[in-house]
């Protein structure tokens, strides 16, 4: 009996992106969002030094500003208020369609795997034209690999330390960018097991690593 092929298999690499700071610059967005959540609640956010910190959970950086107690409620206001303040300014960083092109042309499949709530992240990728096929939100650092992991990701492209955790955690080839917060000697310390100062790298490295 012929083996049954699934005809929506990828043929070549899955690959899976962080969002922030590795396909994305969104801190304008974001620091408008802060700005926002600050003067409806009246309490004090140094939205300028939140936006340094982008990669943890959103409720890691409340936890900075608010009470513990009301973390839980912030998170939920923070999120209903982004897509008013910061889908629009948010711009694609440089390579990324070229990159996931890569991919596709190399009849592999993209994912993009994010700390950030699912549905805002969903909004940033239609608004910008980023063809992804797959999108994991609400992960971070190891987190990140049960979705890898369920879809197969040999590669995972990120800017944070806890990107390359995640990657590791995986069994997936940890590619890091020094287009977030992390340098490249926090990212090799880390474990990375290759490091780009930027996505119009990426291409050219992917053809390499496909031909081994």
């Amino acid at each position: 009996m012929a083996a049954h092929i699934d005809p929506a298999a990828p043929t070549g690499p899955v690959v899976g992106f962080d969002l922030d700071m590795t396909l994305i610059d969104s801190r304008p967005g974001i620091r408008a969002t802060w700005v926002a959540l600050s003067e409806r609640t009246g309490t004090y956010v140094d939205a300028d030094l939140a936006v340094t910190r982008l990669g943890p959970p959103l409720v890691d950086e409340l936890a900075q500003w608010f009470e513990a107690e009301r973390v839980p409620a912030m998170a939920d206001l923070y999120r209903e208020m982004y897509p008013a303040y910061a889908i629009e300014p948010t711009l694609c960083l440089p390579g990324v369609h070229e990159a996931m092109d890569a991919v596709h042309a190399a009849g592999g499949r993209t994912m993009v795997v994010t700390a950030k709530y699912e549905p805002n992240a969903k909004l940033h990728l239609a608004h910008l034209g980023i063809d992804a096929d797959i999108v994991a939100g609400d992960l971070w650092a190891e987190g990140k690999a049960e979705a890898l992991r369920e879809h197969g990701a040999s590669v995972f492209v990120g800017d944070h330390v806890g990107d390359v955790r995640g990657a590791r955690a995986a069994g997936a080839y940890a590619v890091s960018l020094t287009t977030g917060p992390c340098d490249a000697a926090e990212l090799r310390a880390a474990g990375a097991d290759v490091v780009l100062a930027d996505l119009t790298a990426f291409p050219a490295w992917l053809r390499g690593h496909l031909q081994g």
